[in-house]
């Protein structure tokens, strides 16, 4: 994988933005650690870092055309570039082996449009020195990120936020709409950053920019719900068709290629599924923790040992908050609430000593149905139908007893006291956008002055109306996995220089699965139905039965020691005009007391206050 960088500024000294392309692509270097490189344009830079994975001793970046008048700066993979530079080659003199030149003549040929062929994941700077005319593309389910800033008469972009900073000549100031979305959700919504200046490119889009007008954004592909046409096992035999041929189309590399495997379906599958196309010693990775209801290992060695691949390990022993703080520093640039990043990364550190490219089982959730609060939320629907006296009593009995720390897939209790949490937040979280920390009244208490603004997403379901548990898969598939899923892999795994594939991300994989009946998906019995009908000869059967944990962290259990006093000091020392300290404190010591486990909420303030204090580019 790779990181971009550009600027164009008409009136600042050439030696300056040379000068600032260098510091964005030295920030940039975990991206890409092989080569580093920049071209200048007549008012800018275009820039570089790879890390070479395919072609390796050829395809140097920024690329120009024969012609030079065009100029690429490209950030991922084509999966079907092969197939590509052979309808090509009739059109263009190819010069290289690797897919940047096929996206290179691809977009020369014939324009942005060429973009509905491709299969991969990208974020592209490419550049018209002739017509100065930027496009910028990212792909279709926002796997590769990609930030900019438009002043009209100056742009700049780059992968990453701490590199963009470099290329700012002031600082940023904090946008609060975006904040309070953050409060909401634990992330950014598509287009939108912590910051006034700064936007995002969304997924599935192209913008364009030329000196003088402001950047334009438009969609070139869009997930829409259809209707399968067949049977369902004519659906079960084109699911597991389309995924083996993704995995096996994600294997196409260079360099050796392993599997993340914390023993859940998803990445048992795509294991699965890479070991039968791998030659023998297939390197999988995992990892651990001392806190048992959290470590997931002997399901990992399970799965290991049934598929025979070699299985690395990693045990995350305690809370670091120079982790973090370098994660949010030096990677992400602004506050990211998923505490899996830390796992995620340190499994990916180890996963980097032994390959460079690692699959990955993301997306299997948002398009298989596989989170509890799906079924909550069709759960709710007849726990409402229940008289209130009864509601009530269910609820009282339920919050009398103490919610544990534990994770939920070993604790009925836990399931209970989150389910009232999903009932009390319904009606904030209807129409849904993502999942939500608080209740308004909760919102309102915690952080007065928020509730009444934020930003929105065009891309929801409006006019299809289908069934809410299919609406929020959909929602959950254009905000929650671009934003919370995506970024957090792409983040962590870059930082160790380490390319990661989702093959579950495959354009017809992600399209075949929003055409099936949500009766497919959705079982009491059976966890994800119709891949358990697809692939349940791949794997033992108690790894079907067992209940999705993924390599969550137990952040409960940490703030009961010494991250509970870091985030009370970080609290005291806090200027924020809109954090009702009092009422945190509150959420705090009832989480010491043991009445609530309230550990993921502390850690959406103690991520958000470490941020404030620590980020060197905001105002």
């Amino acid at each position: 994988m790779c990181g971009v960088s550009f600027i164009w500024n008409k009136r600042a000294e050439k030696q300056v933005l040379q000068s600032k392309i260098k510091t964005s692509l030295e920030k940039l270097a975990h991206r890409g650690p092989d080569s580093s490189c920049f071209a200048p344009l007549a008012n800018g830079f275009i820039g570089h870092t790879r890390l070479s994975i395919i072609d390796l001793d050829a395809s140097q970046q920024p690329m120009l055309s024969p012609c030079g008048r065009y100029s690429l700066a490209f950030n991922g993979e084509i999966y079907n570039y092969k197939e590509q530079r052979e309808k090509l080659q009739n059109l263009w003199s190819f010069k290289t082996n690797g897919d940047t030149e096929v996206l290179l003549a691809g977009l020369v040929l014939f324009g942005v449009k060429y973009l509905e062929q491709l299969e991969g994941m990208w974020g592209f700077v490419f550049w018209d020195e002739q017509d100065g005319v930027l496009f910028l593309g990212r792909d279709r389910m926002g796997k590769k990120p990609l930030y900019y800033q438009d002043t009209i008469d100056t742009f700049s972009c780059c992968s990453e936020l701490p590199a963009l900073s470099v290329l700012s000549d002031d600082k940023w100031t904090e946008d609060l709409s975006s904040t309070a979305d953050y409060f909401r959700y634990g992330f950014y919504l598509p287009g939108f950053t912590a910051y006034e200046q700064v936007k995002e490119v969304k997924p599935g889009h192209i913008l364009r920019w030329t000196p003088g007008v402001k950047a334009a954004e438009e969609p070139y592909w869009r997930l829409k719900v259809s209707k399968y046409q067949g049977t369902k096992s004519n659906a079960v035999e084109d699911l597991r068709n389309a995924l083996d041929y993704s995995v096996k189309r994600r294997l196409v590399s260079d360099v050796d290629v392993g599997s993340f495997l914390s023993g859940g379906v998803d990445s048992s599958i795509i294991t699965a599924l890479g070991s039968r196309h791998h030659i023998e010693g297939f390197k999988t990775f995992t990892v651990g923790f001392d806190s048992k209801s959290y470590d997931e290992r002997k399901y990992a060695r399970q799965v290991s040992e049934h598929l025979k691949t070699d299985l690395y390990e990693y045990v995350l022993e305690s809370f670091s908050r120079e982790d973090i703080e370098k994660l949010l520093g030096v990677h992400i640039g602004q506050p990211f609430f998923d505490s899996s990043i830390l796992p995620t990364s340190k499994v990916a550190e180890l996963a980097s000593q032994h390959v460079k490219v690692a699959l990955s089982g993301d997306g299997g959730d948002e398009l298989f149905c596989g989170y509890q609060r799906y079924k909550a939320r069709a759960l709710i629907n007849h726990y409402k139908k229940l008289p209130k006296l009864l509601q009530q009593q269910v609820a009282r009995m339920i919050r009398l007893m103490p919610e544990p720390s534990a994770h939920h897939s070993g604790s009925l209790l836990k399931k209970a006291h989150m389910f009232l949490d999903v009932v009390d937040r319904q009606g904030s979280e209807t129409p849904f956008v993502s999942a939500r920390f608080f209740t308004e009244h909760q919102f309102n208490d915690l952080l007065p002055g928020l509730s009444s603004i934020g930003h929105h997403d065009d891309r929801l379901i409006e006019d299809a109306k289908p069934n809410e548990v299919v609406a929020m898969m959909f929602n959950d598939a254009h905000i929650y996995l671009p934003q919370d899923i995506h970024t957090k892999v792409d983040r962590a795994s870059m930082s160790h220089s380490l390319e990661t594939r989702a093959p579950f991300m495959d354009q017809k994989v992600v399209e075949l699965a929003f055409s099936f009946p949500l009766e497919w998906q959705l079982s009491w019995k059976t966890n994800k139905p119709i891949l358990y009908e697809a692939f349940r000869d791949l794997l033992p059967e108690n790894i079907w039965k067992r209940r999705k944990q993924g390599f969550a962290v137990p952040i409960g259990e940490w703030f009961r020691g010494d991250m509970g006093l870091q985030f009370i000091e970080l609290l005291e020392g806090s200027e924020s005009q809109f954090i009702n300290i009092d009422a945190l404190k509150a959420l705090y010591h009832q989480h010491l007391s043991g009445v609530k486990d309230n550990g993921h909420r502390l850690w959406l303030f103690y991520v958000y206050l470490l941020w404030r204090k620590t980020c060197p580019w905001l105002a």
